[in-house]
């Protein structure tokens, strides 16, 4: 299993800002984050896996809606943050 509760726990400390603020948009655009670079990554090996394909489109829907919601509320950490997870716009 690729994503185990200690994975997560370092993912929501790290940009959630404790282990147990699951919540926040920061711990979760990391978290969504994390799960595309797997799926991408899957996807590499397995071309033909359209299942797997729609669920990476959908989850990069839900990140790129966190991250509108990001830039409205706070433009520094959305900054911050994609610079960090190496994300492009």
């Amino acid at each position: 299993m690729y994503l185990t509760s200690e994975t997560k726990k370092e993912i929501f400390k790290k940009f959630g800002n404790s282990e147990t603020n699951t919540g926040s948009t920061e711990g979760q655009i990391a978290l969504f984050t994390h799960r595309i670079n797997h799926l991408t990554g899957h996807l590499k090996i397995n071309k033909k896996d359209y299942n797997t394909e729609r669920a990476l489109i959908k989850l990069v829907g839900k990140r790129r809606s966190l991250l509108d919601y990001l830039i409205k509320t706070d433009i520094v950490k959305y900054r911050e943050l994609i610079k960090e997870l190496g994300i492009r716009k």
